[in-house]
């Protein structure tokens, strides 16, 4: 019997990131529900529309397997769902059976990253888990508990500064050009107010360049295809003390094996 894992991130970004890391160590995505290992195939969703509604994305995780692993990372969509998609998902999985439970999420920057973690970690005690006391520690089980707050634990951020430091070393003139690009367009004066207002949200320069550098890597898609099919987290990327992060704590809550290809 494989090792189950599930966990829980805020958006389909951070789903592209879970996967890139753990593929280094053999975890593969399951596209055929024949192919799904039977524990998880009661999270996976029998009517549509999802509540009735036509215009909501199919609540369905992203299945990863391998010989020895298989985990459920499944997107809340917003970091107010995470704790109700724990809750709802935990009515179909036999919790006891599972290896690791884990929550990613990004800092933001409206409160510290401790502050932001302390919130999410009494609301899931709330509901039965016991997350540590600390993010980025994984609590022993069975099953293993812990939570990631993006970019590191203890810097206000979002997945997107991690990305910009991926893009300093896979892409550094893509970096340059698409900074320059956003820049400019935040002192355009022919765009009016409600034209920039993402923008000029605390996050959304970065998340602006990321998007820039994914929209010529993959034009016309989403940034989680080109987080997906582009370089953004290849081998090399894996030395960034901030992925690295983040892969160790995948490792520990999974049980995964360290492997030679992810420390090269």
């Amino acid at each position: 019997m494989p090792k189950y894992g599930y966990l829980v991130v805020e958006g389909p970004h951070d789903v592209e990131l879970v996967y890139r890391l753990l593929h280094f160590h053999g975890l593969e995505r399951v596209r055929q529900e024949a192919e799904l290992d039977p524990f998880f195939l009661q999270l996976v969703p029998r009517t549509y529309p999802p509540d009735g509604d036509l215009l909501k994305r199919v609540p369905v995780p992203l299945f990863l397997q391998s010989s020895t692993h298989a985990v459920a990372v499944h997107s809340a969509g917003s970091d107010t769902r995470i704790i109700e998609t724990m809750e709802e998902d935990s009515v179909f999985l036999d919790t006891s059976k599972l290896t690791g439970i884990g929550v990613l999420f990004d800092a933001d920057y409206a409160v510290s990253s401790s502050d932001r973690y302390a919130v999410i970690r009494e609301r899931l005690r709330e509901k039965g888990f016991s997350l540590p006391e600390n993010p980025g520690e994984v609590k022993t089980g069975p099953p293993r508990l812990g939570g990631f707050v993006l970019p590191d634990n203890i810097s206000a951020g979002t997945l997107e500064d991690i990305l910009l430091d991926c893009a300093n070393l896979v892409y550094p003139t893509l970096l340059t050009t698409a900074t320059a690009h956003v820049d400019s367009a935040s002192r355009d004066k022919t765009l009016e107010k409600q034209d920039l207002r993402e923008l000029l949200r605390p996050a959304g320069r970065h998340k602006a360049i990321v998007g820039s550098i994914a929209s010529i890597l993959r034009p016309g898609k989403a940034v989680q295809n080109s987080l997906q099919d582009n370089r953004w987290l290849c081998e090399a990327a894996l030395a960034i003390p901030r992925v690295r992060a983040i892969q160790i704590f995948l490792l520990n809550l999974l049980e995964l094996t360290e492997t030679a290809s992810a420390t090269e």
